[in-house]
Parts: C-alpha cells; sequence; structure tokens
C-alpha cells in the first residue's frame, strides 16, 4: 500500500519559517516525483514544487520561487518543504504527492496538513 504522510504543520507567525515533511512507503522512492501543493480556503489546488528523484532535477511556481525550497532523502524516503518568509497568503492545507509528472500526473496524495500564519 502506496503510503505519504505529512507532518511539520501548524500555526508560525507572519515572516517566520516551516519545514514540512513527507515520509513514502510503498513505492520505489527512487523513481517517482514528489511535489508539494497546497488549497487555502475558497481556492482551487496548486501545484508548488516537484522534485524528481531519478535525476533530482527541481521544479518550482512562481508564486513560492525564492521563498520555498524542496529536498528529498534518498535514506529516509523523506521529502521536505522549507518554507521561508511566510505570509498570511501562503495559509492552507499542504499536500505531498508522487507521480510521474508535475503537476498532472500525480497518482498518490497525502491527507494533507494544515499550515496557518498569522499576523
Amino acid at each position: 500500500e502506496v503510503q505519504l504522510v505529512e507532518s511539520g504543520g501548524g500555526m508560525v507567525q507572519a515572516g517566520g519559517s516551516r519545514r514540512l515533511s513527507c515520509v513514502v512507503s510503498g513505492l520505489r522512492f527512487h523513481e517517482y516525483a514528489i511535489a508539494w501543493f497546497r488549497q487555502a480556503p475558497g481556492k482551487e489546488r496548486e501545484g508548488l514544487l516537484c522534485i524528481d528523484n531519478s535525476d533530482g532535477r527541481t521544479y518550482d511556481a512562481d508564486a513560492v520561487k525564492g521563498r520555498f525550497t524542496i529536498s528529498s532523502d534518498r535514506v529516509k524516503n523523506t521529502v521536505y518543504l522549507q518554507m521561508n518568509n511566510l505570509k498570511p497568503e501562503d495559509t492552507a492545507v499542504y499536500y505531498c504527492a508522487a507521480g510521474g509528472g508535475f503537476p498532472y500526473g500525480m497518482e498518490y496524495w497525502g491527507k494533507g496538513i494544515l499550515v496557518t500564519v498569522s499576523t
């Protein structure tokens, strides 16, 4: 069974930082692209960043470029989302996903974790 489990969410003040983790099991980690998405209240889900574990290439969306970064630990089968200089508009449920293409080729999804940025 494929599982993606996010952790690290919670409340953070504007301007602060937070790191989310996504532990992946049940698939060949090094063969998949792992991505982070988010869905803010009243908005559609948006793709943020993706790392292709087969070659290490990363992809990021303009909305978070320069503030968020993605990294992967192949030993721990874990992908991280480092978020810096957080803003209230970053408040959302954050999801990790695994698949063959970003953003429309994700096959497996975590349940999501809430990040709230306060002023």
